[in-house]
């Protein structure tokens, strides 16, 4: 499949990043097209940022970059995951994942950093 046949939602698809080896879903986000074709060619998760309205690369203020291993796309081809290597935390808050708490508001995730630490403004 072409990055021309997916279908994206104003210039947007959903991108769910999960560990390669075990299945963990560690963060969701969106692509544009740019951002999908550099995750492509370089390897390394690239995204759409909706509030800044720019690509990002994931880890480029943290350094907690993800290895992309694996793109897989679903049934109507309005979703992908990224099966990758997380290095470091995958979300800004200090965790390992984005899905660190429970519908009831209990911690069950790990916490990695300090975002204080890591995203000196």
């Amino acid at each position: 499949m072409d990055i021309k046949d997916l279908k994206f939602e104003n210039g947007l698809i959903t991108a769910v990043a999960q560990d390669h080896k075990t299945g963990e879903v560690l963060m969701v986000a969106f692509m544009d097209r740019e951002a999908l074709r550099k995750t492509i060619e370089t390897k390394r998760g690239y995204y759409w940022s909706r509030s800044r309205r720019k690509l990002w690369k994931k880890g480029e203020s943290s350094g907690h970059e993800q290895i992309v291993h694996d793109i897989l796309i679903d049934c109507d081809a309005d979703a992908i995951v990224l099966k990758i290597e997380q290095i470091g935390g995958a979300c800004h808050t200090g965790y390992r994942s984005c899905f660190y708490r429970t519908i009831k508001g209990e911690i069950v995730g790990e916490k990695l950093f300090e975002p204080e630490d890591v995203y000196k403004k």
